[in-house]
């Protein structure tokens, strides 16, 4: 995958961003240090951090929520349970949805939050001081955004044609989310094929024709 949502690091420790901000405290997020999980747990986040409900989801933990270790319990509730979330403040934490491509959380964050209010947030991107050495986040939100230019349109001002793409990519979102959802289900299925072979549906027994008497 070229591009990769909800990854980052502290340090040089890698991370999982499971909410990008903390309510009420929105400089500070919530994560998991990858390196620190057993096999099992880091292969099914990771699955479902490539998958494209993760990646379609805003926050990680919408899509952990949904999906299951190899023996079948939430992931959002085993890191939780076995306190493997961790606070961190956003100022700490560097995104890195791409190797060469790097933004802090919390300069993303504000960009992520002022575009869910309006376009306007795109036009200060450019004012963005880049001297830290970190990419051009207009860059890294496009991307986020799947759109190549942004929209020009005065904020506040929809016509018609903007409302419509609106729709639009509310419906290719759904129908990602709805097709991702139904790839684990057959996943999940095939696990369980694998891991219980016996625990297959009954098959039907074929229903046997009665005979009818001839009374001539």
């Amino acid at each position: 995958m070229s591009f990769m949502r909800h990854i980052g690091k502290v340090g040089d420790r890698k991370v999982a961003v499971i909410f990008r901000e903390v309510p009420g405290e929105p400089h500070m997020c919530l994560l998991v240090y990858t390196e620190i999980l057993n096999a099992h747990l880091h292969d099914s986040l990771m699955r479902c951090v490539e998958s494209d409900i993760g990646q379609n989801s805003e926050n990680l933990a919408d899509a952990l929520n949904r999906s299951y270790t190899v023996d079948g319990k939430v992931i959002l509730q085993v890191l939780h349970s076995e306190g493997l979330l961790k606070k961190m403040q956003t100022s700490q934490v560097v995104m890195t949805p791409q190797p060469n491509t790097k933004i802090k959380l919390e300069e993303l964050n504000k960009i992520l939050d002022e575009m869910a209010l309006g376009e306007a947030a795109v036009k200060r991107l450019a004012e963005i001081d880049a001297s830290s050495g970190l990419q051009d986040p207009a860059d890294v939100a496009r991307r986020m955004r799947n759109q190549g230019q942004p929209n020009t349109a005065s904020p506040g001002a929809l016509d018609d044609s903007t409302l419509a793409q609106q729709r639009l990519e509310q419906a290719e979102k759904m129908e990602r989310e709805a097709n991702g959802l139904l790839a684990e289900a057959k996943r999940l299925k095939e696990e369980a094929k694998s891991l219980t072979p016996s625990v297959v549906a009954p098959a039907k027994k074929p229903v046997k024709a009665k005979k009818v008497k001839n009374v001539a």
